[in-house]
């Protein structure tokens, strides 16, 4: 029997998120790998909007980070230095094979000063927040509609 993490708050797609995590990604050579998404914690300063994902294991120039159009994409690949026969496992959790993760930047960011960090397996990734944009006030001009 399986444990079944109790939340007090329903969510709706956490299920689907969950279940898209565990889907299989095909490779270029046709075999099967498991694909993850890192996790991200996402927070905002004063001047930017950070994210940091936990990549252990994973070494830098294997990760990719793109912004466009307020999207931030992370991806890459997670590898193993050794392999140990799959039937000699108890338990398998740590994950290795690509891994792709998109989020929707939270805030307008200046995309081309954005700035990413690898530090102690965390992968830190700042994007400057662009100046605030103020409402402007639109001048309502009414015409009078001739009668005929």
């Amino acid at each position: 029997m399986s444990i079944i993490r109790w939340s007090p708050v329903w969510e709706p797609f956490e299920e689907m998120d969950e279940m898209f995590n565990h889907l299989p990604a095909l490779s270029n050579a046709g075999q099967i790998q498991k694909a993850f998404a890192p996790a991200m914690d996402v927070y905002q300063t004063d001047k930017a909007v950070v994210v940091e994902a936990p990549l252990a294991g994973v070494r830098p120039e294997n990760v990719s980070v793109s912004v466009e159009k307020g999207i931030l994409t992370v991806q890459g690949r997670a590898q193993k230095e050794r392999e140990v026969d799959e039937k000699n496992y108890y338990r398998k959790e740590v994950h290795s094979g690509s891994f792709f993760r998109q989020i929707v930047i939270p805030a307008p960011v200046l995309e081309d000063k954005v700035e990413a960090e690898f530090n102690d397996g965390i992968l830190k990734i700042t994007c400057p927040k662009a100046g605030k944009n103020e409402a402007k006030k639109v001048e309502i001009k009414v015409k009078k509609s001739v009668k005929k």
